[in-house]
């Protein structure tokens, strides 16, 4: 039987450390929900030496565009997006940025998965078709950045235990790679 880590975030560097690829996780705190018009937008910013709309040191961001919430609701369904969608814009958010974790679905490349070790950073894989369930865990929910993007402005969300797994840990360790050789069943 697993037993779940229970995490808070800001994501200190010690805890994220200490994660192992496969670990169950309950993250509790906030996190920042970003996609692929928002990373474009940072990114720019950055480029630009402007400074940035939201500070990104220690804070894990959930890939998810979040539905309008129903009366009485925090939010709508918030399920994660495909991570590799923002694979291009992730080394420079955890190297310039300090970012220390990402929450999405689907395996990253080799530049993201180098960019995390070097930055001591952790991906965490939501589970895809829970949006609903996933979005019970959320007890606010507040947009800090990028309003005009509609689904895709930055938002601030207040968790409490949401349910998640280390896909990808500081070392660089992957499910992607280990999951598949570690559950292969012989073909006589």
């Amino acid at each position: 039987m697993y037993q779940a880590k229970f995490v808070r975030t800001p994501l200190d560097p010690a805890v994220a450390a200490e994660l192992h690829c496969g670990d169950i996780v309950m993250l509790t705190g906030e996190l920042l929900t970003m996609r692929d018009a928002a990373h474009m937008r940072y990114v720019a910013a950055l480029e630009s030496g402007q400074e940035p709309p939201v500070d990104l040191r220690g804070q894990v961001v959930y890939y998810a565009g979040p539905t309008p919430a129903r009366p009485g609701h925090v939010i709508g369904s918030c399920g994660p997006t495909t991570s590799g969608r923002m694979d291009a814009f992730t080394p420079k958010l955890l190297k310039e940025a300090g970012l220390a974790g990402t929450i999405g679905k689907g395996p990253r490349s080799p530049q993201v998965v180098q960019a995390m070790v070097d930055a001591g950073a952790v991906y965490f894989a939501a589970i895809g078709g829970a949006a609903a369930l996933i979005a019970q865990t959320i007890e606010a929910c507040d947009v800090v950045a990028y309003d005009d993007l509609g689904p895709e402005a930055i938002r601030r969300l207040e968790v409490r235990d949401y349910p998640c797994v280390v896909a990808i840990d500081a070392q660089g360790a992957s499910i992607y790679e280990h999951g598949p050789r570690d559950w292969r069943i012989p073909v006589d």
